[in-house]
């Protein structure tokens, strides 16, 4: 029986994807359900389904643009894979110990299924043995008088009486630089390669250069010291490991501080539709994952009611979907906010673009110790540079400025995130 695999839809607004690449080559024998394909659209990477085991027939060639529904292979399933050969021998080999008729010893069983394995009766098997080079040089010279005196490397060394400093210098010198080439040694060549944009870069090309025409966007900085943050994951990493089943990283504490900073300044949780400012009550925040086809924004919702652990469980489930290309359409859909985290490259400052409809995005950059004066002293902390892109359209520089220097508030002080907008000192008392 023949049965055709076609493409299926990603999302409602799709009517073209391009086979990113296939998983299996022509006529190949395929197990139900395994992943044969790859299917890129403007959007999202989605793996193609096979919906029967069987034998495969390619029909759509890699990086071809077709349309929804078209159909990308057929899969003859007179065709059994071979794990389910082996399956049936393996079944048909415990009816015949459980046969009366049968009595067939558990060693003859397995002799009988080692000669199916085989082409023949009998295997022969030839091992051949490298001649092992010996680990120390020798120069022509040495080994020409090495021969004519009949000696060999094992002879030398055990004619030596004793290791001085000079020859474990001149070893360590060979191992620094056994791998080294100097320039005059490298190859000359005019060549290069020609690769077609993948469909996910192209919409992903088309978007940026928009958001420059399209927005007036804007970036302002501050630094923030980590030093609270990092005493608080040192010292309770252990526990919160024992209990949440997932380690304490920076990540929950940004997202944590952005949500509650975009609470208390809701324009830059905005973004325009139209002539209308659409400020939703809810904050869902998208975390940028950099994955080999490009960047990727999976969305956390409703971050206003999770916990650090809920945030470090989801961001680390949608960041390995991301990078295993496995992600859905909804999984990246929307988001009133974006973070990303330059830092786990060494970014020291960098000015993020806008992930559009959303009118700001926070940039995270990598923690490097620096004197800073503290009370009238000079001391070395961690500090990160911070920055935040939004779109003068939409936010002042007021609230623009005042949304970072929130963050920087909630971060030297995570103890204030419990409280959410309002600081524990005046809600003490009672102001």
């Amino acid at each position: 029986m023949i049965i055709e695999i076609k493409i299926p839809s990603p999302g409602e607004s799709i009517t073209e994807v391009e086979i990113a690449s296939w998983l299996v080559s022509d006529g190949d024998v395929v197990e139900r359900d395994q992943e044969i394909a790859e299917v890129e659209s403007d959007k999202a990477t989605l793996p193609l389904i096979a919906s029967e085991a069987g034998k495969i027939k390619i029909l759509a060639n890699t990086g071809e643009t077709i349309t929804v529904g078209t159909i990308a292979c057929t899969v003859d399933t007179s065709f059994k894979p071979e794990s389910n050969k082996k399956e049936s021998l393996a079944a048909e080999k415990q009816e015949k110990t459980k046969s009366p008729e049968k009595k067939e010893t558990q060693s003859q069983l397995k002799n009988e299924a080692r000669e199916t394995e085989k082409p023949g009766k009998q295997e022969i098997k030839v091992e051949e043995t490298k001649k092992e080079e010996s680990p120390v040089k020798v120069t022509p010279l040495a080994r020409n008088k090495m021969k004519e005196n009949g000696l060999s490397v094992d002879d030398i060394l055990k004619g030596l009486k004793k290791i001085t400093s000079k020859e474990v210098d001149e070893v360590m010198s060979n191992t620094l630089f056994a791998g080294f080439k100097p320039d005059n040694e490298r190859k000359i060549t005019r060549e290069s390669s020609r690769n077609k944009i993948s469909m996910l870069r192209r919409k992903l090309s088309q978007r940026l250069v928009a958001v420059k025409n399209e927005t007036a966007m804007l970036t302002t900085f501050n630094e923030v010291d980590m030093s609270e943050v990092i005493s608080l994951r040192k010292q309770y990493q252990k526990q919160f490991v024992e209990k949440h089943g997932i380690k304490l990283g920076f990540m929950s504490f940004f997202t944590k501080a952005a949500t509650e900073a975009l609470l208390s300044f809701p324009k830059v949780n905005s973004y325009i539709d139209g002539e209308n400012l659409v400020t939703p009550s809810y904050v869902d925040i998208g975390i940028a994952v950099q994955t080999d086809k490009g960047l990727t924004v999976p969305v956390l919702r409703n971050t206003e009611v999770m916990s650090l652990a809920d945030m470090e469980k989801i961001i680390a489930d949608l960041a390995t979907k991301a990078r295993a290309n496995r992600l859905s359409i909804e999984e990246m859909t929307g988001g009133t906010f974006t973070i990303t985290n330059g830092g786990i490259f060494g970014s020291m400052l960098s000015t993020p673009i806008l992930n559009p409809p959303q009118a700001a995005i926070l940039g995270m950059h990598n923690i490097v110790e620096r004197p800073v004066a503290i009370n009238g002293k000079v001391e070395i902390r961690p500090v990160m540079y911070v920055a935040l892109s939004y779109d003068h359209r939409i936010i002042d520089g007021r609230d623009s400025v005042s949304f970072l220097k929130k963050i920087k508030e909630l971060i030297e002080s995570p103890r204030n995130m419990l409280f959410g907008t309002t600081d524990p000192d005046r809600l003490l008392l009672g102001l």
